[in-house]
C-alpha cells in the first residue's frame, strides 16, 4: 500500500505538531464551555482521538456518519448524515472534520445540528482544500491547507483503504483512475 503513494504531504512528526498547535487553540477558546465535539466517521476517528487526548478542558464526544463519496474520489453530492443518538441542546459542538473539502458534507450536517438546539457550532478540520469548494463554509480550525489532490492515511481513504498510513500522502493516480 505504501507503493501507492505518490508522496507524503505531512509525516506523523507534522501531524502530531499540526494536532497540538489545534488543541492549544480549542484549550483556550473552550475554557468555560460545555464543549462537545462531534467525531465524523470514518475519516475523521484518528484525528478527533489524538486532539482529545491533547485537549486540557472537559467535553463530551458523540460520533456521528457522514458520507457523499461511495468509494470513489469525487463527491457524489448525496449527503448522508446518521441521527444523533445524545442530545447536543445546550452543548457548544465542535464538529471534528478530517478534510473540507467540497464543503456539501458539513453544510448540511451545520443545518441539520442547528435543528438540535446547541450553543453553538464550529468546525475543526485537519485539511482544508479549498479549490474543491462548492458552498460558502470554512473551518474555525484548520490543521492544513493542502492542494487540489487525492490524500489518503491518518483516517481518510479510498474505498476504505489507507486509513491505517501514519503520516498524510497522496494517492497515486493510477489507482483510482
Amino acid at each position: 500500500m505504501k507503493n501507492d503513494v505518490l508522496k507524503i504531504l505531512f509525516n506523523a512528526e507534522q501531524i502530531e505538531e499540526i494536532v497540538n498547535g489545534l488543541a492549544k487553540r480549542i484549550t483556550n477558546d473552550y475554557q468555560s464551555k460545555k464543549l462537545c465535539l462531534l467525531c465524523v466517521l470514518k475519516g475523521s476517528l484518528v484525528f478527533c482521538a489524538d486532539l482529545m487526548r491533547k485537549l486540557d478542558i472537559p467535553l463530551e464526544i458523540i460520533c456521528v456518519s457522514a458520507s457523499s463519496y461511495k468509494n470513489s474520489t469525487i463527491t457524489s453530492g448525496n449527503v448522508e448524515i446518521s441521527k444523533l443518538s445524545e442530545n447536543i441542546e445546550g452543548y457548544d459542538v465542535l464538529i471534528i472534520e478530517d478534510i473540507l473539502d467540497t464543503g456539501n458534507t458539513l453544510s448540511n450536517m451545520v443545518k441539520y445540528l442547528k435543528t438540535q438546539n446547541p450553543a453553538s457550532i464550529a468546525i475543526c478540520t485537519m485539511l482544508d482544500k479549498p479549490a474543491r469548494r462548492k458552498v460558502d463554509i470554512e473551518g474555525d480550525y484548520v490543521g492544513a491547507v493542502i492542494p487540489d489532490e487525492f490524500v489518503v492515511g491518518y483516517g481518510l481513504d479510498y474505498d476504505q483503504k489507507y486509513r491505517h498510513l501514519p503520516y498524510i500522502g497522496v494517492l497515486k493516480p493510477e489507482i483510482y483512475n
